[in-house]
């Protein structure tokens, strides 16, 4: 029996018949999700996560977790053995759907309202959650090296520049593990979040202690969609005021706490770089190539800037053939 008919199985014994079900978009991960439409009209969402290669528990868990704080999707139903879950629906639009189709007014009412979630996520007790340390970091960053410059672009690191790029990698891990921690959701982007006020927070089964500017960074210089930096740097003001009222570990000074935002989105760019290079080429999911020029352009954007970033900078525009135009040092 194929996995969507045992799951259809499933879902008739927890449910009245006459449901119909619909696939979704799938994500980065060999879960699938399905829309459930009831009899009477009423919607739920159906998960299908193969066990041999993902566990539900933490999702199931994190639920009860961040339930209380934020929207997330309640398990109404479960079967951990299967790998099946039957989950409340928290939206029909995601946010990157309702951002394409706003102007920046709009768009800045989506955004305070993700980041007035975001908050609420990060005062959650993080205490019962792995820790996000400098080994699991380091091995994150080095999908940029195995999966994006050696496979994806066919260059492996070697001599100077694999010297540099382990400097950089060092480098980075040091200024990401001296921010203050709290909860991270770990993917808190406009896929992850149904538009809403309050909207829903998806994609939360990896979420840990971690730096307090991970997800800031993960939302305000999004992969999937991009805006200009005085629109980010308002909305980034913005949060940095509503966390220090909520007493989070952000730095007292604005511009401490922004040079740690544009140091934690190098890091994620540089992580998602290798990560999409590995869906595309391991996971056989070409369209994640799409993604990476936008992670690109944040990359030399924020390098620029930095003068102990310009070896990584110099080193990215060697990997990928470009060459730069004039630039800025703060």
């Amino acid at each position: 029996m194929q996995r969507t008919e045992q799951m259809t199985a499933w879902l008739a014994s927890h449910l009245a018949p006459g449901f119909t079900q619909a696939a979704l978009v799938d994500d980065g991960s060999s879960r699938r999700y399905f829309r459930i439409t009831l009899a009477d009209g009423s919607t739920r969402v159906a998960m299908d996560a193969p066990p041999a290669s993902n566990d539900c528990r933490p999702f199931v868990a994190l639920s009860a977790l961040l339930k209380p704080a934020v929207r997330v999707p309640a398990v109404l139903a479960q079967d951990l053995e299967q790998g099946f879950l039957l989950l409340e629906d928290v939206g029909r639009e995601d946010l990157l759907t309702a951002l394409k189709a706003s102007d920046e007014s709009a768009a800045q009412r989506h955004y305070l309202a993700a980041i007035d979630t975001l908050v609420a996520l990060q005062r959650v007790d993080a205490t019962s959650l792995p820790d996000y340390d400098a080994a699991t970091m380091n091995a994150d960053l080095d999908r940029f090296a195995e999966w994006y410059a050696a496979r994806h672009l066919g260059k492996p690191l070697a001599g100077d520049d694999l010297a540099l790029w382990e400097r950089s990698r060092a480098l980075l891990v040091l200024r990401a593990q001296a921010q203050g921690k709290v909860l991270i959701h770990f993917d808190f982007h406009s896929r992850n979040l149904m538009a809403g006020d309050p909207p829903g927070v998806l994609d939360f089964q990896d979420a840990r202690r971690g730096p307090v500017g991970y997800d800031l960074a993960s939302l305000l210089k999004d992969m999937y969609i991009h805006w200009p930096e005085d629109f980010r740097l308002d909305l980034c003001i913005r949060y940095w005021e509503k966390a220090r009222r909520a007493g989070l570990p952000v730095p007292e000074a604005f511009d401490a706490f922004y040079a740690d935002f544009e140091w934690m989105g190098v890091f994620r760019h540089v992580r998602s770089l290798g990560t999409f290079a590995r869906l595309v080429h391991r996971d056989g999911k070409p369209r994640y190539i799409d993604d990476m020029p936008v992670a690109l352009g944040y990359l030399r954007e924020t390098c620029a800037r930095y003068g102990e970033l310009h070896p990584l900078y110099k080193l990215i525009n060697r990997l990928t053939e470009f060459v730069p135009g004039v630039g800025y040092t703060f």
